[in-house]
């Protein structure tokens, strides 16, 4: 296996909107680019970075996978990302270890959300971007159209450096602006240089010349040159091109379509003489002050290795997929891994095109590979010398906002859910799993519930364990609305020594957001200092329980002012019950109310549908925030109580016909409406009811 040096490395991270096309794009430039025989389709399960089950099924990518293809000397790193808001922390992880965007647009449909959220992620890691306007051969394409999206959406300065050859089903090719030759693809994907069509000579002059505008615009030189000239070389073209692209001043656009590998191997140009190579581009590392640093990749210096994605194999174990920082990394090294302070020594490193891994001996700065059964390497760490001063940023992944009750389907599975979830949390971040304190109940926390049902979907597949999903816990809180002092005694006489603590308590409101305070405003030694510990572990304790339905009791600041002690009787454990009936009698007085979570909410659909679900989101208990209209498409941004969307996928996609889409965050806490309050109690305690009454059966 050939092994490349960092200036022979492009590493591209592929992204943009679920169903825009990326899979199957990046199908058709591995087909061009010699690393497969035949393209591979997403409606049969054959692309190479599709592979996982799953993915297969649903004919969607749920997770970042790897393919590399060598074009003009040069090995091209693809990271093909899913789409899907649920799964977009996979696409933020593949674009910090990448050198450039290749966002990929739908020509039928334009920007679409996921397009706009990816766009904004590269801008703000400062990477280039190149976009690859995709389904040209798809009814209702249209370049024009989707330019206006993209130029209104995302940048000004996004420009074709390509025109399409033919409109929907007649397109056939593309005329590239900075050659001025015509290519023509036939249907085995092969390509035919040839003259530009005598019909689209002029539109090409008129783009070519809007195209050299924008590229001079971008250098104070080249404008010099331009105006001298009135035009510029094909030379000055050409650089001013590539320096315009790598310092994002100008984006070019290139025309595709991936089930018919129509302009794959003008792609592949394109990414060889436009992105930066990790030798020119430095990868983002922190000096000692915290601030970031470009590292650009060098084998001379001593190794470094960020793990940017961890891969649960229930037959390989853990693949651990790296960047190489810096340095040179073999098989069989001894490394050390600087996050955990902790030795690891490499088995076979890999280079992975989709599912299958090849071993090679080495891998050098700048590339991308892989290595399988690491003992305590996990996503976000950096396996460095021990002396290196190199840091890398971890990535940042977001908190779960949906959970559901899960058990297993067989009796004993528990154990093996608890370890199948703990593999699949290494892989997936964002996943949550715990057991909930009152009603211990498992829960398994996601990003959304296309992401719960997958990971439960993996779970059955990769470790062959079934389990039944409760509808989704909404994560209530209770609070309190008034002031007031409190009392607590616990007084208990046994033989021997007794229990005695007291304890007076103020509990006031604190602003949504505040958790819990305690504060010890005791004078003159009417309960001894070591106690007040104890009554503030009573209080917690306490609070976790909630009062009205069991609900973690939140926002409220609990001050002990006084009580009174016993020489011989008062302990730590006498003051903990104390502190505890203190918080149940100031409940009574307190006026607690249950809180819920709100999400903000945005809503994407085709125009024709936005008055309904503006109606239904208000049935919702949702507040519309504003509405944008961007071509044929709406944006409906409401703040909506969590427990209102937990059916809101199936009533949307029901709604358009499966063209809307929505994504999903959890905004902030507001007091439940008093008559939805009972509702919540009730059920509260039927369920507690239930609990208790098999914890005494057992």
């Amino acid at each position: 296996m050939k092994v490349y040096e960092a200036a022979a490395i492009r590493n591209v991270a592929v992204v943009g909107h679920g169903g825009c096309g990326k899979t199957q794009l990046v199908s058709a430039a591995l087909l061009a680019a010699g690393a497969v025989n035949r393209l591979g389709l997403v409606d049969d399960g054959s692309t190479v970075t599709d592979f996982d089950d799953e993915e297969i099924s649903r004919k969607h990518s749920l997770s970042s996978s790897l393919a590399f293809g060598e074009w003009q000397k040069t090995k091209i790193n693809f990271i093909d990302t899913p789409g899907f808001a649920n799964f977009f922390s996979d696409a933020r992880a593949a674009l910090r270890v990448a050198e450039a965007a290749l966002v990929v647009v739908d020509a039928v449909h334009g920007v679409e959300v996921q397009t706009e959220n990816a766009w904004a992620e590269a801008a703000a890691l400062g990477l280039p971007r190149i976009v690859a306007l995709s389904r040209l051969d798809r009814e209702r394409a249209s370049l024009d159209r989707a330019l206006e999206t993209l130029h209104r959406d995302c940048a000004r300065e996004i420009m074709p450096i390509q025109l399409p050859i033919g409109e929907e089903k007649a397109f056939s090719g593309v005329v590239d602006l900075v050659s001025m030759k015509a290519f023509t693809f036939g249907g085995d994907g092969k390509v035919t240089e040839g003259e530009i069509p005598a019909a689209m000579a002029e539109r090409a002059t008129q783009a070519r010349t809007a195209l050299i505008e924008m590229v001079a615009e971008a250098d104070e030189q080249l404008m010099d040159a331009f105006f001298a000239n009135g035009t510029l070389s094909q030379d000055e073209l050409t650089v001013g091109l590539r320096a315009a692209t790598a310092a994002g001043k100008l984006f070019p656009l290139v025309c595709t379509s991936g089930l018919r590998a129509i302009g794959a191997q003008p792609l592949l140009d394109a990414l060889v003489t436009l992105v930066p190579s990790p030798a020119e581009r430095g990868f983002a590392t922190l000096d000692a002050d915290g601030n970031t640093v470009p590292l650009p990749a060098s084998e001379a210096g001593p190794y470094a290795a960020f793990v940017w994605k961890t891969i649960a194999d229930p037959f390989a174990g853990r693949i651990t997929m790296l960047r190489i920082v810096g340095g040179t990394l073999k098989s069989d090294q001894a490394v050390h891994n600087q996050t955990r302070d902790s030795s690891e020594r490499l088995g076979h490193l890999l280079v992975l095109q989709g599912k299958n891994q090849t071993h090679v001996p080495e891998l050098r700065a700048g590339d991308l590979g892989a290595v399988a059964k690491l003992k305590d390497t996990h996503t976000s760490d950096l396996l460095a010398e021990a002396t290196t001063k190199v840091r890398v940023p971890p990535l940042s992944f977001p908190e779960p906002v949906l959970s559901y009750a899960i058990e297993p389907k067989s009796r004993g599975d528990e154990d093996k859910i608890s370890t199948s979830m703990h593999r699949l949390q290494e892989e997936d971040p964002s996943i949550g799993y715990s057991r909930d304190p009152q009603t211990h109940e498992l829960l398994l926390s996601g990003q959304g519930q296309l992401h719960i049902e997958v990971t439960v979907a993996k779970l059955k597949r990769r470790f062959g364990v079934e389990v039944l999903l409760k509808p989704p816990r909404i994560p209530y809180r209770e609070t309190i609305t008034a002031a007031t002092e409190a009392h607590g005694r616990h007084k208990k006489q046994t033989g021997g020594h007794g229990q005695f603590g007291d304890c007076k308590i103020r509990v006031e409101p604190l602003p949504r957001g505040s958790d819990f305070a305690f504060e010890n405003d005791i004078f003159g030694g009417s309960i001894p200092r070591q106690y007040v510990p104890a009554i503030e572990k009573g209080i917690q304790d306490a609070r976790m329980r909630g009062f009205l339905a069991g609900y973690p009791m939140v926002d409220f600041k609990a001050t002990v002012f006084d009580g009174s002690f016993h020489a011989v009787d008062s302990n730590e454990l006498s003051f903990k019950m104390a502190g505890s009936l203190a918080f149940k009698d100031a409940m009574t007085r307190a006026r607690p109310t249950i809180l819920e979570p709100v999400m903000k909410v945005e809503v994407y659909t085709p125009s024709d549908f936005a008055g309904d679900l503006m109606g239904d989101l208000n049935g919702r208990r949702g507040r519309i925030a504003g509405m944008d209209t961007r071509g044929q498409m709406t944006v409906i941004r409401a703040q909506v109580p969590m427990a209102e969307m937990l059916t809101y996928e199936q009533h949307l996609t029901s709604a358009t016909g499966g063209r809307g889409s929505y994504h999903m965050e959890y905004s902030h806490y507001e007091e439940v409406p008093q008559s939805a309050q009972a509702k919540i109690i009730a059920a509260a305690k039927a369920t507690r009811g239930g609990h208790d009454a098999l914890e005494e059966a057992s």
